[in-house]
């Protein structure tokens, strides 16, 4: 599939936040925390458990498809930014160089 160069980049944005979301979930916002007042004994009346919202292989596996998307786009990219040259006055890749006027008063 053929697509503009800034398709891609915008593609490539959109890939590194939902890699970064998936990256930072943590294992405690994967389970939800529920108890149930149950009385067992005389001394022990309350046992709570981990249910989980979601399993960590779902989590996995969503990350690992969007980071392989994204290096590939990204490698589509890199391989268009070597590839590609452009035209540029000569000026807009020197360095800086001081004006006469600024010169006379060192």
């Amino acid at each position: 599939m053929k697509v503009k160069l800034a398709e891609a980049l915008l593609r490539r944005k959109e890939l590194q936040q939902k890699v970064d979301v998936l990256k930072n979930i943590k294992q405690s916002n994967l389970f939800e925390m529920k108890g149930q007042r149950t009385k067992v004994t005389d001394s022990v009346d309350d046992i709570v458990l981990q249910v989980p919202k979601l399993y960590v292989s779902q989590v996995t596996e969503e990350y690992d498809w969007h980071a392989r998307q994204l290096r590939l786009v990204d490698a589509a990219i890199q391989q268009a930014n070597w590839q590609t040259e452009l035209e540029l006055d000569p000026a807009s890749m020197g360095d800086y160089v001081p004006t006469r006027a600024i010169q006379q008063y060192k």
